[in-house]
């Protein structure tokens, strides 16, 4: 493997800062993700589209953030555990593996959500919408996002193929610890890959992109038409959710452009810039790419903190929740959770 005589050497922002970083965003992710499932075991309704989406999203990020003491066990201690343990093996396959899977997944369900919040336009439309939209376009694939069956079926075909890819991930490694030898669990071809994982990292960044401008290209439609109906009508009460699903759809922008993006465009430059020889440049990117991939994570402990300050039908479920109010009252609150005004 390329530039597999270069010993890794992690600095203090590795050993130290990582660590306590994910250790930060464990605990808050946890309680956060915990709590707003709880919200929605009692609040939500389970027939509802938008409820399947954000109750895999949730697992997901739980998911995630339970990888996150492996991680922070791996960077703080993976330079001194040997490559063949059992530890290395644990923190390797139950932390870089499992986190990389979900966090596509979640990755997914952001564009998933998206897609179903444009897609709930058209329940409340115009004419004039439906010329600035193909109608076959709707009603072969939009439509589709509004359907519970359709939503629980596409949900468990992702995680089918998650199963499938981490199995395969882990299996692979197994083999491949057979045939090579390395001193440490923190090394180059767990940091840097072979020619696999450098194929399976490209078509993921690609997927990205995919999801990136999927919602990109949902944001713009919904703006130009929002645009042209402010200039053309009054908007009124029928309207205002146009507003609602514009912004909703902006913060899964903003959350994919700030936290996914920067990872996913120096991923590619990452390989290119490896040199042949240069062990101190090699550590140097290496370093880098560990905390855009911190960054990434970062998404499943400040979702929940999102999802409270923006949606208020959640925090006054979150608030009757607390106070312990009555069972018709909580029924009512549930009733509310409607596909017009989907939470984050």
């Amino acid at each position: 493997m390329r530039n597999s005589t270069c010993g890794l050497q992690p600095s203090l922002a590795t050993t130290v800062a990582l660590p306590v970083i994910y250790s930060f965003l464990f605990i808050a992710g946890s309680f956060g993700n915990i709590l707003t499932a709880w919200v929605f075991s009692r609040q939500a309704s389970t027939k509802r589209t938008q409820y399947i989406y954000l109750v895999n999203l949730v697992t997901a990020n739980l998911l995630v953030c339970s990888t996150m003491p492996f991680l922070a066990g791996y960077f703080a201690k993976g330079n001194e555990w040997t490559y063949g343990s059992e530890v290395c093996r644990v923190a390797y396959h139950l932390g870089t593996i499992v986190m990389h899977v979900c966090m596509y997944v979640t990755i997914t369900m952001l564009c998933t959500i998206a897609l179903s919040q444009y897609a709930t336009l058209k329940k409340n439309n115009d004419t004039q919408y439906s010329q600035t939209v193909t109608k076959n376009l709707y009603r072969n694939v939009l439509q589709k996002f509004r359907q519970p069956k359709f939503a629980k079926y596409f949900c468990i075909f992702i995680w089918l193929v998650v199963l499938c890819i981490t199995v395969a991930a882990i299996t692979y490694d197994a083999r491949a610890r057979r045939e090579q030898i390395f001193h440490t669990c923190y090394n180059m071809k767990v940091e840097i890959g072979e020619y696999t994982s450098k194929i399976a990292a490209s078509f993921a960044t690609a997927c990205f992109f995919l999801s990136f401008l999927t919602v990109l290209l949902s944001y713009y439609s919904l703006s130009r038409h929002l645009s042209k109906i402010q200039k053309n009508t009054h908007i009124g009460q029928k309207h205002l959710i146009y507003k609602t699903v514009k912004r909703n759809i902006l913060v899964i922008q903003i959350i994919l452009t700030v936290c996914f993006l920067p990872y996913h465009i120096f991923r590619p430059i990452f390989y290119v810039l490896l040199p042949e020889d240069d062990c101190s440049r090699i550590n140097y990117l290496v370093e880098i790419k560990n905390f855009l991939t911190c960054l990434c994570v970062s998404r499943c402990s400040i979702d929940p903190v999102i999802t409270f300050l923006l949606d208020k039908t959640f925090k006054k479920s979150l608030y009757s929740l607390c106070k312990k109010s009555t069972p018709e009252h909580h029924q009512r609150r549930a009733d509310i959770f409607t596909e017009e005004t989907p939470p984050i």
